[in-house]
């Protein structure tokens, strides 16, 4: 067993409630306070249990035997993943009273930067309970079950999904042209033309990803925010986001929100879940 270390406040009932919502069947299970989910790495394949002990302030790490020989590498994911390294006060005194209510909030990352952009894509113009739902179907179809664990699949690899027939994707439930984006992200991701890890310019890396199939603004937007976990992301034209900030164009929304730099990705997690915030106008 291994063991991470968080500054508190940390919102663990939102940050699992979170995950837990967007749970890919046959990947990731919650249960009794644990996080359990799949993963493969350089070729290893294994599971990992996750387990918040809010009195020690810390994460309790478990990694199968499969995992091993990448406990560092998959440490460190689990960081990036949960927000780990984050300095709350930091936040705070960026955000002011945006985040007073919640000084917990974290920004939820991924293990994979590749997966994540798959569930990105399969998340467009669907409820988040479908977007998990045709997931899991894609993992079933394309991915491989994983030895010795009985239900559950590794996440595709980008070799598997560069692979697939994209009649065989659209059968389960998705247009042709995402079908096809799917695999045009995997190929990116082998050529190296999908950076894994944040790019310098985060900025310049967003317009890069809106050149591939089926991604545009909000999906290469929100990429950056979990895949790359980017900090200072704001999503202006957001459709929730222009709910919170009535008749202000996405221009106006994006001047407003330069007050939070460079912590913009923070300021958007508490805008989205906080349903009486309004802006300050006066």
């Amino acid at each position: 067993m291994y063991t991470l270390r968080w500054l508190p406040p940390y919102d663990w009932e939102w940050m699992f409630g979170f995950l837990k919502m967007r749970a890919v069947e046959g990947v990731e299970v919650f249960s009794d306070g644990r996080y359990t989910r799949s993963f493969a790495l350089d070729g290893h394949r294994g599971l990992m249990v996750l387990e918040p002990d809010e009195n020690t302030q810390t994460l309790r790490v478990t990694l199968s035997d499969g995992l091993l020989p990448v406990a560092d590498a998959c440490l460190e994911r689990i960081e990036r993943l949960l927000d780990l390294q984050c300095d709350p006060q930091a936040v705070s005194r960026a955000l002011g009273p945006l985040g007073a209510p919640r000084p917990g909030l974290r920004l939820p990352g991924a293990l994979d930067a590749f997966e994540q952009g798959i569930r990105a894509i399969l998340g467009q113009l669907v409820s988040v309970t479908m977007a998990a739902k045709l997931t899991a179907k894609v993992v079933h179809t394309c991915g491989a079950p994983l030895e010795n664990e009985p239900g559950f699949y590794c996440f595709p690899t980008p070799q598997q999904l560069a692979q697939a027939d994209p009649l065989r994707l659209k059968s389960l439930g998705m247009p042709l042209k995402r079908a096809e984006a799917l695999i045009h992200l995997a190929n990116a991701t082998l050529s190296g033309e999908l950076p894994l890890t944040a790019p310098d310019n985060i900025e310049q890396g967003m317009k890069s990803l809106q050149s591939f199939p089926g991604i545009g603004r909000w999906t290469a937007n929100y990429f950056a925010l979990r895949g790359w976990q980017a900090k200072d992301v704001f999503l202006p034209d957001d459709y929730l986001i222009k709910q919170r900030f009535p008749g202000m164009t996405p221009a106006q929304i994006r001047r407003y929100a330069e007050r939070w730099q460079p912590w913009r990705s923070y300021a958007l997690l508490h805008i989205w879940y906080t349903d009486d915030w309004s802006p300050d106008i006066s």
